[in-house]
């Protein structure tokens, strides 16, 4: 049984926008996200499809992590260059030839069942990765909480409340405020005037973990479970 276990996809929570921290901690082989070009990808089932396979080393091995540096922005294919020794163009694998990839050898043995290389196949991408992450607060006014926790700058107010159901499962039955403003759930932070400094901040080499931007969670009635 344990054997088998530790094969299983494990299920995850479905998200628009994803920061690398949520991609880190899909870091095994049942367990694999990677996330290249600003796009996510599990391929976990593509690993759980060819186990066994020394091919999928190299892509455990990044398991976790981006690999936009893997491929050419242009084409969106692996990137190559041309071998010294045999003066071949290969692709460029940091790790060793992973799945999809053509061995140097043209004579070598080569699966060709697939249709669409695992790059290119839609049915792995899950969502994007966000172009800019950023940390808020959450002051709970009723329990005096305070909580900071990362964020995609694209998400909306609605789905950042979904990232705060660990720290408060009765996150929905608060009115989320700033400077005594009732914000809107279905806005982004910057939407609802909630400015990203950080750049600002980088600029005058201010540590930006000076000034994180504070929103105040009011109690309301009821106890609606989110």
């Amino acid at each position: 049984m344990a054997e088998t276990s530790k094969h299983l996809i494990k299920p995850y929570k479905k998200r628009n926008y994803y920061i690398p921290e949520d991609v880190e901690v899909h870091c095994t082989a049942a367990d694999c996200w990677v996330s290249f070009f600003y796009k996510v990808y599990d391929l976990s089932t593509l690993l759980h499809e060819h186990r066994g396979d020394p091919l999928c080393w190299p892509i455990i091995q990044a398991a976790g992590s981006d690999i936009s540096h893997w491929f050419d922005e242009e084409t969106g294919e692996p990137k190559a260059y041309i071998d010294p020794v045999s003066n071949m163009k290969v692709v460029y694998c940091p790790f060793g030839r992973y799945l999809h990839v053509p061995p140097i050898d043209p004579s070598g043995y080569f699966d060709t069942s697939f249709k669409i290389p695992w790059w290119k196949d839609e049915k792995y991408y899950i969502g994007h990765l966000s172009k800019k992450p950023r940390k808020i607060r959450l002051l709970n006014m009723l329990s005096k909480t305070d909580d900071i926790i990362e964020v995609a700058s694209e998400e909306t107010l609605e789905e950042i409340l979904d990232r705060y159901l660990p720290y408060n499962i009765h996150a929905a039955s608060y009115t989320w405020k700033m400077s005594g403003r009732a914000l809107d759930m279905d806005l982004s932070l910057e939407e609802n005037g909630i400015e990203d400094d950080s750049d600002e901040f980088k600029r005058l080499e201010i540590d930006d973990n000076m000034y994180i931007p504070t929103i105040h969670l009011y109690y309301n009635d009821d106890l609606t479970v989110k």
